[in-house]
C-alpha cells in the first residue's frame, strides 16, 4: 500500500498513516487503503491488538485533505464523507482492542479516527479537536455521536460548536484521551498498555470488548444478556482450562487464543 503501512509483530498490528508531508491528511486513496487494512485485521488470528499512529512527529492526522477537497465535485465530496464514515466504523468494530497513539496533532477526521479507537494516548505537545464547524461543515465520521458518548452531551456540544482546539493536557482533563506522555515516552506508554492487555486470554479480551461496546448501546437488561452470552463463549476454550492449570501450578498461563 502507498499511504498505509501495516506491521505485525508479537500479536500487535501497528497501522501507520504514512503521509507526513501532508500531516497525514486523509485523501480518498488513503481512506480506501485504511478500509482494506481494517478488513484484513478483523479476521487475522495472529493479531490480538491494533495500534494506530501517524508518520513523523508532527501529526497523528489533521483530517480530510483540504487540497484534494478543493478539487472535488459535490458528488465526490459525498463519496469521501461516506467512505470515511464507513472506514472509521470498521475500525470501531474491530474485535481486537485498539489504541490511538496520538503522536501529534489530531483535527477533524484525525480526531474522529482516534475516537473510533478504544484508547487514546497523546503526546504532550499534541493539539486536537473536532474543528469542522470552523470550515462551515460538521464532523461527518462519527464525531457528533462518539464524543458525546465519551464525555457527555454538554461538553461535546461545547467543543464541537466552538471548534475548540485542546492541548493534550486539556483533552485528558475532559476525558477525551485516556493518558498523556512526553513525545519520547509515548510509544513506551502505549506498549505498556498493550502488554497489560496481551497478558490476558485473547478470546476473553475480545469478548469483554464486544460485551462492553455492544451493551453500552442498549438498555441494562439487554446488556446483561449480551454479557452472559459473551461469557458462555469463553467456557469451552482451551485458554480457560490453561488459566486454571497455571493457577494450580503457580505459573503464568500461556494462552493460545483457542
Amino acid at each position: 500500500m502507498k499511504y498505509i503501512q501495516l506491521d505485525v509483530q508479537d500479536f500487535i498490528a501497528t497501522v501507520t498513516i504514512n503521509r507526513p508531508d501532508s500531516l497525514n491528511a486523509f485523501n480518498y486513496e488513503t481512506l480506501c487503503e485504511l478500509g482494506e487494512t481494517a478488513e484484513i485485521l478483523k479476521t487475522d488470528k495472529n493479531v490480538r491488538l491494533v495500534i494506530f499512529k501517524g508518520a513523523g512527529d508532527k501529526a497523528f492526522s489533521v483530517g480530510a485533505d483540504l487540497k484534494e477537497r478543493k478539487t472535488l465535485s459535490e458528488q465526490e465530496v459525498r463519496r469521501n464523507v461516506n467512505k470515511i464514515g464507513d472506514v472509521f466504523h470498521a475500525v470501531e468494530k474491530l474485535p481486537q482492542p485498539t489504541i490511538a497513539a496520538m503522536n501529534g496533532h489530531a483535527f477533524g477526521g484525525g480526531m474522529e479516527l482516534a475516537l473510533a479507537c478504544d484508547f487514546r494516548i497523546a503526546a504532550k505537545g499534541a493539539m486536537m479537536g473536532l474543528t469542522e464547524t470552523s470550515l462551515a461543515i460538521i464532523p461527518g465520521a462519527g464525531g457528533t455521536q462518539r464524543l458525546p458518548r465519551l464525555i457527555g452531551e454538554a461538553k461535546a456540544m461545547e467543543l464541537i460548536l466552538t471548534a475548540r482546539r485542546l492541548t493534550a493536557e486539556e483533552a485528558y482533563t475532559y476525558g477525551v484521551v485516556t493518558d498523556i506522555a512526553g513525545q519520547e515516552e509515548l510509544m513506551g506508554k502505549v506498549m505498556d498498555l498493550a502488554d497489560a492487555i496481551l497478558a490476558n486470554g485473547p478470546i476473553a479480551v475480545q469478548q469483554a470488548k464486544y460485551a462492553i461496546k455492544t451493551g453500552m448501546n442498549t438498555d441494562l437488561q439487554t446488556g446483561l444478556e449480551i454479557e452472559r452470552k459473551a461469557y458462555e463463549l469463553t467456557i469451552p476454550t482451551e485458554d480457560r482450562l490453561e488459566a486454571l492449570q497455571a493457577f494450580s501450578e503457580k505459573r503464568k498461563p500461556v494462552y493460545q487464543g483457542k
